[in-house]
């Protein structure tokens, strides 16, 4: 009889169905059930429900598999920032990209505010200024491609930058998935995920996650999860899972519609500065085309028209959702300085597309329209 394969050497197209399954036996489950216990029997290794729970660890089970490390999951995803920053020592650098996720950069200042860690911006798709910036640096936070401006950061000559000056380095992995990048290969130390977006895939899933190959992290991350208590519900682990099932199908429609949207974008009159990674001409393209399997399902872009026109821009579509997060099989969009934590810079008017798996001409006849009302 042939030896089953194993987990390691499978696919992520394949480990996404397979893995987090429960053991093989005659009338067994397929799926690891909902477990609704905060309780449960003496003799464990679980003990009680802020320690563990089945239908977490089925998810950690198969979002480890598929980033080369062993998974935490949290009750969201900025539980699992918070998380990682306190593994920061007290006084401690972060240097962070001055483009990254507005909670991110929220807990950050106010982290700064109180005095507990210094923070250190920087140009993350600038490799010179990363690794300039790392001296006397506790810990690197990289996301890559970042949230809403899409800079591309080379995450292998910015780990390496990190590890020559002993810092510790963190990845956002939110917008990629480790089905298009898997930092923990190009050198991270950390990775972090808000598997409400595009892991979970469906808006009805609020949790994250973290990922560490490194024992003594997830221990401390562990511990850190244990006593905060941030800690998953065990049905949003359950849907979370379900989601992560159909990944890689909803990855190949959204990309495939977000290159032609995006595409298009440029050619609109009310449309300027188009960013998506899978452009030719977009300045992250050929280091996403090295370190990335695809280029993701985020599209961000400028419209000519003022803050006020582009909030009722996003108001006309019908298909389109007007609405924030991202990575669901519905599209939505968003201007994002509409939210008073949006870092400064990022211009007035720029819109994060998040694209879903709808009929591409469905979609941009929608968008389309309500563009049109832009133009002069």
């Amino acid at each position: 009889m042939t030896e089953p394969q194993p987990p390691e050497t499978l696919r992520p197209e394949t480990v996404v169905v397979s893995a987090g399954r429960p053991e093989a036996a005659p009338d067994a489950p397929v799926n690891v059930p909902v477990v609704l216990s905060s309780t449960f029997h003496a003799g464990g290794p679980v003990g009680y429900a802020r320690t563990s729970n089945p239908s977490w660890e089925a998810f950690e089970e198969a979002l480890g598999l598929l980033e080369g490390g062993r998974c935490l999951a949290f009750a969201s995803g900025m539980g699992a920032v918070s998380a990682v920053l306190d593994l920061v020592p007290t006084g401690g650098v972060v240097v962070v990209s001055s483009h990254s996720y507005s909670g991110t950069a929220a807990r950050l200042r106010d982290l700064e505010a109180a005095g507990r860690v210094v923070v250190r911006l920087v140009q993350i798709d600038d490799p010179d200024a990363v690794a300039a910036a790392c001296e006397g640096a506790s810990v690197l936070w990289i996301e890559t491609p970042t949230n809403p401006a899409l800079e591309v950061c080379d995450l292998a000559a910015a780990t390496a930058a990190a590890r020559a000056h002993g810092a510790l380095t963190v990845c956002d992995n939110t917008f990629a998935t480790p089905l298009l990048q898997r930092p923990l290969a190009l050198g991270a130390d950390v990775v972090v995920h808000s598997a409400t977006k595009a892991l979970a895939g469906h808006s009805d899933v609020l949790m994250g996650a973290v990922v560490t190959a490194d024992q003594d992290l997830l221990a401390r991350l562990l511990r850190v999860r244990t006593l905060v208590g941030a800690i998953p519900g065990p049905l949003d682990a359950y849907l979370a899972l379900r989601g992560v099932r159909t990944l890689a199908l909803r990855l190949r429609q959204a990309q495939a519609s977000a290159y032609e949207l995006a595409t298009r974008l440029q050619s609109h009159p009310a449309v300027r500065n188009v960013r998506y990674p899978g452009l030719p001409d977009d300045p992250g393209h050929l280091v996403a085309a090295k370190q990335m399997s695809g280029f993701g399902t985020i599209v961000s872009f400028e419209t000519t028209g003022t803050a006020e026109e582009t909030d009722a821009m996003c108001d006309r579509t019908s298909v389109v959702i007007h609405a924030t997060s991202l990575g669901g099989v519905e599209t939505s969009w968003e201007r994002r300085r509409r939210w008073i934590e949006e870092r400064p810079d990022i211009p007035e008017t720029l819109i994060r597309l998040s694209v879903g798996i709808e009929d591409v001409d469905d979609l941009w006849t929608d968008l389309a329209q309500a563009l049109d009302a832009l133009t002069p």
